[in-house]
């Protein structure tokens, strides 16, 4: 037989019945915190790995385009040099030929220049050894020690960085 008593249905202790809910409501809601918070980091550490490779993409595309021309403005070093080599034989004074070599040479160092290219012509200077090949010393009672005293070629840098050393003659002590 069924007997209609509610406190039959109601637990022996109704305090303990709500700590027990609020215990386990608690707990879940811890747990629904630290994933939350896990989720957080996670998202963080992805956005700042795709951030580190946004930056590495736009240095790599940078250094790319910086140094596209390397290999033609290398290849056009010995086009230099002989305009260099032209203009030294065709000597000091004023001539037609003197004058066209000139304007050719100018126009290509331009050009070479506007892409990243930077002429080292160290005479007169102290020997740096980051720019600089030394083929040999010589004695010298005019310029200080370690001073470049000829150029036998002269040297490029391409956006700063060495495509082709200087080579020189340096001065002894």
């Amino acid at each position: 037989m069924h007997t209609n008593n509610p406190s039959a249905d109601m637990p022996e202790n109704p305090e303990q019945a709500q700590d027990d809910a609020q215990e386990q409501a608690l707990g879940e809601l811890e747990q629904l915190q630290a994933a939350v918070a896990q989720m957080q980091e996670e998202r963080l550490r992805e956005r700042a790995e795709l951030d580190n490779q946004r930056k590495r993409l736009v240095r790599d595309v940078d250094m790319a385009r910086k140094f596209a021309n390397e290999r033609l403005l290398g290849d056009l070093l010995p086009v230099f040099d002989s305009l260099d080599a032209g203009l030294n034989a065709a000597g000091a004074e004023a001539s037609p030929l003197r004058e066209g070599l000139e304007l050719t040479y100018k126009q290509l160092l331009k050009v070479a220049a506007d892409n990243g290219l930077q002429l080292i012509d160290p005479l007169g200077q102290a020997f740096n050894p980051d720019q600089h090949q030394a083929i040999s010393r010589t004695e010298s009672a005019d310029t200080a020690a370690d001073t470049v005293v000829q150029v036998f070629q002269k040297g490029y840098l391409l956006n700063e960085r060495l495509l082709r050393p200087a080579l020189v003659v340096v001065s002894g002590s």
